[in-house]
């Protein structure tokens, strides 16, 4: 079977097609067939060598699949699984033909998923339901990020965000999210063409960095308050610390990427407190404190499978490439142009 490998950390160049033997699964493990395969910015950072949850080298990037299982391994019983409301209820277990949700937050590392199959704890799947495409499903562990980062970050559930990266795969979701919640939602993009992207994915405000006046448009929308959270990349300092002037009162600004830029060098506590008459906030936020929470991880996930399946939560149409083009899937997300997620073919 064919595999993409890394034996360096580097630039795209560094990805491989190899061929391998197709993996059989061990004890309580189920192999699954790959049908379509994310791509995450976490990948990068894996491939860059600067991920802080980097797996051991030679490694296969790839956090997500989405596949059918064709084999499980030697044990005299598959480990239950909650089912994924609300298409059932009680327990399911994971069975030969079963389509199914591979996602490395629910392994022992980050990566595996670039491969046309993979063997992975039985326990570790999400079953998915017939009414969500496997070109769809790849970008359930972005709307699990999104809710965490909604109701999981520290915060108090906010009633107004902003989020940047409108047309990319985690603000996109980020943003439907909270809308489905019923959260006022403004999206940030640096185009004019990303805005026809989020728009036609169902965000309502969207704002263009460098052309609106974001201060000015997020007052307005928000009747002269602010929001209550601002999801914000790195970036240099003085856009980092603009968005303080966004929030409303005991508002927080959460940074959940580093892929933007560096990391803002200004006197934070010095900006803050500036502003102190607001009691503001800034907080960095990374789903790896839910590593060791394995029932709320996966409460969120099975939450957006349910959203997803009765149609509330729909992605973007994703940008689609075989495997053996994981090197360009690269190069073009680091371009920034990319607008949604890209999905590799097996």
């Amino acid at each position: 079977m064919k595999v993409i490998q890394m034996l360096k950390a580097g630039g795209p160049e560094v990805l491989e097609v190899v061929e391998k033997p197709v993996p059989e699964p061990a004890a309580g493990e189920a192999r699954v067939r790959a049908q379509a395969i994310g791509i995450s910015s976490a990948d990068m950072l894996v491939r860059k060598g600067t991920y802080s949850w980097m797996p051991p080298l030679p490694a296969t990037p790839g956090n997500e699949m989405v596949g059918t299982v064709d084999a499980l391994g030697p044990s005299p019983t598959t480990p239950a699984l909650r089912a994924t409301p609300p298409q059932a209820g009680g327990e399911s277990v994971v069975r030969i033909g079963q389509r199914v949700l591979v996602s490395s937050r629910e392994l022992p590392f980050r990566g595996g998923c670039y491969a046309q199959a993979i063997c992975v704890p039985a326990d570790a799947l999400f079953p998915l339901p017939d009414a969500i495409a496997s070109n769809d499903a790849v970008s359930l562990p972005n709307y699990q990020l999104a809710g965490a980062l909604l109701y999981e970050s520290g915060v108090r559930r906010p009633r107004s965000i902003v989020a940047y990266g409108a047309s990319g795969g985690v603000g996109t979701t980020l943003l439907q999210l909270a809308q489905c919640d019923g959260i006022s939602a403004i999206g940030i993009v640096s185009t004019e063409e990303k805005r026809d992207f989020a728009r036609r994915a169902g965000i309502e405000h969207v704002l263009i960095r460098g052309k609106d006046d974001l201060v000015a448009r997020v007052t307005a929308l928000t009747g002269g308050r602010g929001v209550d959270v601002v999801y914000a990349m790195a970036g240099p300092s003085a856009q980092f610390i603009g968005n303080l002037d966004l929030l409303a009162p005991h508002g927080t600004v959460i940074s959940f990427a580093t892929l933007g830029g560096p990391l803002p060098d200004a006197d934070l506590f010095g900006e803050l407190k500036k502003r102190q008459g607001k009691c503001l906030g800034v907080r960095v936020y990374s789903i790896h404190i839910l590593d060791h929470e394995r029932e709320l991880r996966r409460a969120l996930m099975e939450r957006a499978i349910g959203l997803m399946a009765a149609g509330r939560l729909r992605p973007p149409p994703p940008t689609l490439l075989p495997l053996a083009q994981a090197a360009r899937a690269h190069e073009l997300m680091e371009t920034g142009r990319t607008m949604g997620k890209i999905v590799l073919a097996p």
